[in-house]
């Protein structure tokens, strides 16, 4: 398995201006979905700077000929075109047959950089592929029968979100056309509000008393136990090597409250998106209270996903009061 090279980032995305409906049937009549060989429907040719100036040349050497009769400039014409015609058909199968798999990432937040695995597969080797995601772009020098590659994209609002449209391209052999065409994503990635970490009244304080420092009794010693533990004065007075045996505190248990947040309603979710990651890392059990909505407090990975869901998928058009 190859990976692929990550390249400068390419010329922003053309067409931002297009109707949604137009938008819309362009990408059911270009695009494929992830998953399916690449059609020779759904690729198209395009000729490059290159290949325009290789056209020009091959129509002045045939007016040449035809003008003065010679068989030279005949000969170099029709190979010059021949040539192209040989080219053409080994870029188009360059990336005919091709299988795309698109992978998203575990979670991603409203503006911070998330990264799509891209997985290639092909029945036999290729050479030079192109990927373009957004304005982000990669090259797959050579592929055997599978390759990966990791572009990255940047999410604008939280809630369900498509990855943008990826671009397959190649001009391998020689530059005159290039070979594009494009992969939809069908599964949306759910994106959480931007943690908004702050200072002053609104910061609280995380995992409070959670030093195990409450002396809670002995036990008999097992392998592996610290030897900092060992109760060595009982040892030495009973022959019995015992650890001692601390109790931990219990964690903070505590609500994160929508009213009680300042700012407008994306401010609040930031706000309470920071808490959450950062009480999850505290080890504390807490509940999430949003208009409508109540979440019983709990702790773990459970409890944290959970919230950040809740977040992420909270109405945008509901207001509420400013907090205290």
């Amino acid at each position: 398995m190859s990976t692929a090279k990550v390249g400068a980032s390419v010329p922003g995305r053309r067409g931002a201006s297009v109707p949604r409906g137009l938008r819309a049937w362009l990408g059911r009549r270009l695009t494929i979905a992830p998953g399916e060989p690449l059609p020779q429907r759904r690729l198209f040719l395009l000729p490059t700077r290159f290949g325009l100036v290789w056209i020009a040349l091959v129509a002045v050497l045939l007016l040449f000929g035809v003008n003065y009769q010679n068989s030279l400039a005949y000969a170099l014409a029709f190979w010059l075109a021949g040539l192209a015609v040989v080219v053409l058909v080994r870029t188009w199968r360059n990336l005919l047959g091709v299988t795309v798999e698109l992978q998203l990432p575990r979670e991603a937040f409203v503006g911070r950089e998330s990264r799509l695995r891209v997985v290639i597969r092909a029945a036999r080797p290729r050479t030079a592929i192109g990927l373009v995601l957004d304005v982000h772009g990669a090259t797959l020098p050579r592929l055997e029968t599978e390759a990966t590659a990791s572009l990255p994209w940047r999410t604008g609002q939280r809630g369900w979100q498509l990855p943008p449209t990826l671009r397959l391209e190649t001009s391998w052999p020689l530059g005159l056309v290039r070979a594009v065409a494009w992969v939809q994503p069908t599964t949306e990635l759910l994106v959480y509000p931007a943690p908004l970490e702050v200072a002053g009244p609104e910061r609280r304080q995380l995992g409070e008393g959670l030093d195990a420092t409450d002396f809670a009794g002995l036990r008999r010693f097992e392998r592996g136990d610290s030897a900092t533990r060992v109760a060595w004065k009982q040892w030495s007075r009973s022959g019995i090597l015992t650890t001692k045996v601390f109790s931990v505190p219990p964690r903070q248990q505590l609500w994160l409250d929508y009213a009680n947040c300042r700012g407008s309603p994306e401010r609040r979710l930031s706000l309470l998106c920071a808490r959450v990651l950062a009480h999850h890392r505290a080890g504390d059990r807490y509940g999430l209270r949003l208009p409508g909505l109540e979440l019983p407090q709990g702790e773990g990975e459970s409890q944290r996903r959970t919230a950040l869901d809740a977040l992420a998928l909270f109405p945008a058009a509901t207001e509420g009061a400013d907090g205290e």
